[in-house]
């Protein structure tokens, strides 16, 4: 079996997965305050075999935190553990930006959809809001948008009279109070923001998409968004288990 996993600003998803790309566990915490006690808690308590590990695969855009759970498994297991940046992944796409300069999680997203036919934006709702081009077989470039989650957590941090707010859907534009003006801002201004991106995509690379959305809330925006799109949260587990067939 394989250990695949994506560390992301705010959390990290570790994946155990079976030769035959079966997900098997799912482990989740975040990603800041991990330390190694934690990690040996919870590997034990989901009952992971270790000595069954055949690969260890990581995207990762916390160099810090990678650090940590690679001391871990290296520590349990005789195997390197592999970033997804460290590897030659020009068998599977071309890249036509700084490569470095992209994280590797978007360039799993990539992988996954990845075909030679169709043209994709991935718009994945993460700690930041991000939009990736794909161009047949060829990673176009992206653009990077304000978290939703971070956006809010920033203006209720810095307005003294504006509390925490959790987002939902909103049917009226027009707010008649602190709470529902906050949600309306955020939630029209949000799919204002998607569908206007994207046309401006269409329209500078003359080209059609499919459009594809993940992350945590990709939910909300789904169908509220005047753009057709797909959601698909196993993107990134898809891409790994694609590129970890390139370890031997």
């Amino acid at each position: 079996m394989y250990i695949l996993g994506d560390i992301g600003n705010t959390e990290t998803k570790i994946w155990i997965v079976s030769k035959k790309n079966k997900i098997l566990k799912k482990i989740t915490f975040l990603s800041k305050s991990v330390n190694i006690n934690q990690l040996n808690i919870l590997f034990k308590k989901n009952k992971i075999q270790l000595n069954k590990v055949e690969k260890i695969l990581f995207c990762s855009v916390v160099p810090s935190t990678f650090q940590i759970i690679k001391k871990f498994l290296l520590k349990k297991i005789k195997l390197k553990c592999l970033e997804v940046k460290n590897l030659n992944l020009k068998s599977l796409i071309k890249i036509k930006v700084d490569y470095k300069q992209v994280g590797s999680d978007r360039i799993s997203n990539a992988i996954s959809v990845m075909n030679k036919k169709n043209n994709f934006i991935i718009l994945d709702f993460g700690t930041a809001t991000t939009f990736d081009v794909l161009v047949k077989d060829t990673y176009y470039g992206g653009i990077i948008a304000p978290g939703v989650r971070l956006s809010l957590n920033t203006l209720s941090n810095k307005a003294s009279l504006i509390p925490k707010i959790d987002l939902k859907k909103v049917n009226k534009v027009i707010g008649k109070n602190t709470i529902s003006a906050v949600r309306s801002g955020f939630f029209w201004g949000y799919a204002g923001l998607i569908d206007n991106i994207i046309n401006l995509i269409k329209k500078e690379t003359r080209n059609s998409y499919k459009v594809i959305i993940t992350g945590g809330f990709s939910n909300l925006f789904k169908d509220s968004i005047k753009t057709k799109a797909s959601h698909n949260q196993d993107i990134t587990i898809k891409g790994l288990i694609k590129i970890s067939k390139l370890i031997k």
